[in-house]
């Protein structure tokens, strides 16, 4: 009997401590906006003015220079904002966004091509969730910025329709 009341003092014990430690729910903050820094293949979200988190993201297989065609393989350059949620992509999951602006249309038609569309932070390729943080050995995407899954399910959790998303050289 002393051995039992033991065990379950010592268990009460336990879930008393890790109550008073860690809250029972944390709220997952909302993104004001999401700031994407090609050139350093960086996803910053921004928190009550402040870098809250920072990734590491594979871009466009043509990373320089700002998209002005479909199958250019460019990720665009700009400000847009998050336009859908898509919780079945193909990409597990995705935050489509805006892309193309006005500008990016006037550009493209003065380059006598489709700007393209479709333009989404996203995480792997369902079935591919194995390959992980190694995706970032190569840019792969045909524009879109990626993640791996479990960091898409951090920023989808946190960025809503309409936070804006700059994207920058």
């Amino acid at each position: 009997m002393g051995t039992l009341r033991h065990a379950a003092c010592a268990v009460l014990g336990t879930l008393l401590f890790a109550s008073a430690v860690a809250p029972a729910s944390v709220e997952t903050p909302s993104a004001e906006r999401l700031v994407i820094y090609k050139s350093e293949h960086k996803l910053l979200v921004i928190v009550q003015g402040r870098i809250f988190r920072t990734y590491r993201v594979a871009l466009g297989k043509s990373p320089r220079g700002a998209k002005k065609c479909r199958g250019d393989n460019r990720t665009p350059e700009g400000a847009y904002f998050v336009s859908r949620r898509v919780p079945e992509s193909h990409y597990y999951l995705a935050l489509h966004l805006s892309y193309p602006s006005a500008e990016d249309v006037e550009h493209s038609e003065y380059a006598g091509c489709d700007p393209g569309g479709d333009v989404e932070i996203h995480g792997l390729t369902r079935g591919f969730e194995w390959v992980g943080e190694r995706h970032l050995e190569h840019d792969w995407t045909n524009g879109c910025i990626a993640l791996t899954n479990p960091e898409i399910a951090q920023i989808y959790r946190m960025a809503a329709v309409g936070t804006p998303v700059e994207i920058y050289p």
